[in-house]
């Protein structure tokens, strides 16, 4: 199992600003720099001041050009950076959020979504926002996947998978606790996620018969009830259910086997049933290139592995490969999906 990293042609990457306070500016600016190895135009939705004067606190010799519309990206994008120019209530500081900069925020998500929905953009790749600093804006989702969702106007939650070239999981619950996680596992969920997941390994990496393992919640999947019941009433008849549907799937298997390299083998996409199940294997394997995406959206949407980085923002220290694998991606999945519709 090895997702291609190449691009897809034609119409630019929307990459949205983030945290201001954090290392998206740092990341898009250095991303940019390295746009001569295979990088695919973007242009960043992002105030163009700040980031000149950022480019110049961390001495990186990048050109800013404000764009007017998202085709002149492509245009200018071998000798300039293109933004689209977004103003910030607030000078931003490396490090120092600032709840009155989260409407720019906001709009940045906003615009670009827009950009790729009227066919202008050709995927929307997202920089870390810091959730904490929006709520205390009123932003009322819980994170990027949900808003996004709320955007699209689907009814259906959208599918958090992180991938690199050697592994995709993709978590049934997320952002809650542990307890809560297993409170609110329920057949319906697992099997409504696995078909979405299903859907777009075909349609986003063009996977002809995707088969999907899904991991168990207990230790050993239970060992036949003896330490949970999870895997025989709820895991178990969700996969029965999806080999009903058609879906090639399999399991409940036992988490701490099914990560290793010669089980990678046998499946393209783990369906694993709370966040730290999908995310500690994927950290370990690929801690500075894995890529975050979400899927069942009307559009293709990307987003490096991490977040806002505050302790490191402004200091040049920040590794800009999490956020070049999502942009090739992003590209990479718009192409797949433009020639599989």
């Amino acid at each position: 199992m090895t997702p291609s990293y190449g691009g897809g042609g034609g119409k630019p990457l929307a990459l949205t600003m983030g945290e201001p306070a954090g290392v998206g500016g740092e990341i898009t600016l250095k991303a940019w720099l390295r746009r001569r190895e295979g990088v695919p135009p973007f242009f960043v939705v992002d105030d163009v001041k700040r980031l000149e004067e950022l480019a110049g606190k961390l001495g990186l010799e990048v050109t800013v050009a404000a764009i007017g519309a998202p085709e002149e990206a492509t245009a200018v994008f071998l000798s300039k950076l293109p933004v689209w120019p977004l103003s910030m209530a607030v000078k931003a500081r490396p490090g120092e959020l600032n709840p009155d900069n989260a409407a720019a925020v906001r709009s940045s998500i906003e615009i670009a979504v827009a950009f790729v929905r009227s066919g202008a953009a050709s995927a929307v790749v997202t920089n870390p926002i810091h959730k904490q600093c929006m709520y205390e804006a009123g932003f009322n989702f819980p994170g990027h996947t949900e808003f996004l969702a709320d955007l699209a106007g689907i009814s259906t939650p959208p599918v958090m998978m992180l991938l690199c070239p050697e592994l995709r999981v993709a978590p049934v619950t997320i952002h809650v606790s542990l307890n809560e996680a297993v409170r609110s596992l329920t057949a319906e969920a697992i099997v409504t996620m696995a078909v979405i997941v299903e859907a777009a390994l075909r349609r986003d990496f063009s996977i002809a018969e995707p088969r999907l393992a899904v991991a168990g919640l207990n230790p050993h999947a239970g060992e036949g009830g003896a330490m949970g019941d999870e895997e025989i009433k709820i895991i178990g008849p969700a996969v029965v259910e999806l080999q009903r549907l058609g879906v090639k799937a399999f399991g409940p298997e036992p988490p701490d086997t099914l990560f290793d390299a010669r089980a990678r083998k046998t499946y393209d996409a783990v369906i694993c049933m709370y966040h730290d199940q999908a995310l500690i294997p994927i950290k370990t394997i690929a801690f500075d290139h894995a890529v975050n995406v979400t899927l069942g959206l009307p559009f293709v949407r990307t987003s490096p592995d991490h977040g806002t980085a505050l302790n490191i923002a402004g200091f040049g220290k920040a590794d800009e490969t999490s956020l070049i694998a999502a942009l090739k991606l992003a590209a990479d999945m718009a192409h797949h999906r433009a020639v599989n519709d």
